[in-house]
């Protein structure tokens, strides 16, 4: 007797078709080609014009010789151009550069040649920082590419132009490809993009066409978000490629909204001017809107949803979205997991808990997002998972279709990071009975002192629970007595004054002895341009090296 598997019924063009989040931009165009797909201060496309714009940028990249396996980087801010290579460069089977345009040239050079880059697209904002990187990039690393400026024209500041091409015109000289098709094989690399790098060079993290499409997906369902949504562009495009919205805006036919600087006003002003439904940010970016004056936010009826991922948000920051009336949806996540893959999903019976366990139960990692295969906390030495009774702490570790495919040229760090077949996150945290996931800390975060481990998290929610405190960050600096204590650096808001006694004193009504810092420094705090705070910089302030 043979088996239903020994018929013959094998995959053929008509049955199986690779995934790839390119599909969804050729999809909403047939259907949905009349709406409005990206505004950019006067600038404004429908989803036919995006995706023959994009097209457009596919026949011109391919006409310079930009095929399979071939990397393009992208120095943009959030604008409709940025939009347009998440769509043109997967199209091509190329390979998608993001690069941070907070980096200095030494280190964009760096990256540029580690990915072998033959394109650049470059805003003309960045010319200055571009023009030294690729002279650092032709002298050192003996490199050269094509160079494309792009001229935006809603931005009004100094700008230089560094390439032979000019975007509008270099487009408008090439036919639209005919079809944005995917590649033949989904594990195909459709991005690299670097780690911070604060321990040696940063590492290039692959991600393919599967992960992508499927974590594009998860976002939609994770925030159930509907169809046709108008999403503001907080987060930079360029970080993890915008956590796969620009892909997942597409899915919906929702509309992107640019935004080029990330400030309250133009924050709130595009919210309401736009009726912007949905926007993601980290932490800091919720805070700028919490303590924006009221003025800015009047006239904004309408139902705003924000993501919060990027660091363990405080619950200071949970419990002000919900005082002005945004619901906060909580992910957690990695570059080498495309952004977010887990959620604290939202669960009916929590709306009946008091507003501060409500803060506490979303404020957890929460669990995997669906199409996600695995996510739990292990001891990282026996492969083990640990019992979720809230206190054993272990190591975050995911496994799954949205798990990269390893780092660029780096095997080492590759098999380390897939050791017994999960990826290590390096971020501990305990099982609770819910099987919801809890970060204690980054493990070189956690302070030892005197043998005490204290979460840094722990003491920095505490901090921020201080109406004055406006950003924090606790790390470890050396004593002689307990080997390590904390210092909290801290920022005010605006017109707050507060003196390090009455931050002692505050402390001690909510930690216990040995966790309160006696060190409080009254300095600016170093962000990513995601506004992630760069605890390692402050370790090299704080003596730890």
């Amino acid at each position: 007797m043979t088996s239903i598997f020994d018929q013959g019924l094998d995959k053929n063009a008509a049955n199986f078709v690779a995934l790839s989040p390119v599909s969804f931009v050729e999809r909403t165009a047939e259907v949905f080609g009349d709406l409005t797909a990206v505004i950019h201060g006067q600038r404004r496309y429908t989803w036919a014009q995006t995706r023959e714009r994009s097209a457009r940028l596919a026949a011109a990249l391919r006409a310079c010789g930009v095929v399979r396996g071939s990397t393009v980087s992208a120095m943009l801010s959030n604008t409709p151009e940025m939009v347009e290579v998440h769509y043109a460069v997967p199209a091509l089977n190329a390979v998608l550069n993001t690069l941070n345009t907070r980096l200095d040239p030494a280190l964009l050079a760096w990256q540029m040649n580690h990915c072998e880059a033959s394109v650049l697209l470059t805003d003309s904002e960045f010319g200055g920082v571009m023009r030294e990187a690729l002279r650092i990039l032709r002298e050192t690393h003996g490199r050269e590419l094509l160079v494309i400026d792009i001229c935006d024209s809603e931005w009004t500041g100094s700008s230089e132009r560094v390439g032979t091409l000019e975007y509008e015109s270099w487009l408008t000289a090439h036919e639209p490809l005919s079809v944005l098709n995917g590649p033949q094989d989904e594990w195909d690399a459709i991005a690299v993009s670097y780690t911070s790098g604060t321990t040696g060079d940063p590492k290039g993290v692959v991600t393919h066409h599967r992960g992508a499409y499927l974590n594009a997906v998860c976002n939609a369902s994770t925030w159930t978000m509907p169809q046709f949504p108008i999403y503001l562009w907080t987060l930079p495009m360029f970080h993890c490629n915008g956590w796969c919205f620009p892909w997942t805006v597409a899915m919906q036919a929702g509309t992107h909204v640019c935004l080029r600087k990330v400030e309250a006003a133009p924050i709130l002003s595009a919210i309401r001017e736009h009726q912007v439904d949905h926007y993601c940010a980290a932490p800091i970016v919720h805070n700028l809107l919490i303590n924006a004056p009221a003025a800015l936010r009047e006239g904004i009826s309408h139902g705003v949803r924000g993501m919060v991922a990027g660091a363990a948000p405080p619950a200071s920051m949970i419990e002000g979205m919900a005082r002005i009336g945004f619901d906060i949806t909580h992910v957690y996540g990695l570059t080498e997991v495309y952004g977010p893959a887990s959620v604290a999903a939202k669960r009916t019976e929590w709306a009946a808990q008091t507003a501060s366990e409500q803060t506490r139960l979303n404020g957890r990692q929460g669990v995997r997002y669906p199409l996600q295969e695995g996510m739990t906390v292990m001891d990282p030495q026996r492969m083990q998972e640990l019992p979720a009774d809230g206190h054993t702490m272990g190591e975050i570790m995911f496994r799954g279709n949205i798990v990269m495919k390893g780092y660029l040229k780096n095997p080492k760090a590759t098999a380390e990071a897939f050791a017994g077949g999960w990826f290590h996150t390096g971020d501990l945290a305990v099982l609770e009975a819910d099987r919801y996931v809890k970060i204690k800390d980054r493990s070189k975060d956690i302070i030892i002192s005197g043998g005490e481990n204290i979460s840094s998290l722990e003491v920095e929610d505490a901090l921020y629970r201080h109406s004055a405190v406006m950003a924090c960050a606790v790390v470890a600096k050396p004593d002689e007595k307990w080997g390590e204590t904390p210092v909290a650096y801290v920022e005010l808001k605006e017109g707050a004054s507060v003196s390090a006694a009455d931050l002692l004193a505050h402390c001690k009504s909510l930690l216990a002895a040995y966790k309160v810092p006696r060190d409080f420094r009254f300095e600016s705090i170093p962000k990513t341009s995601t506004g992630k705070i760069q605890k390692f910089e402050l370790r090299k302030r704080a003596g730890m090296g």
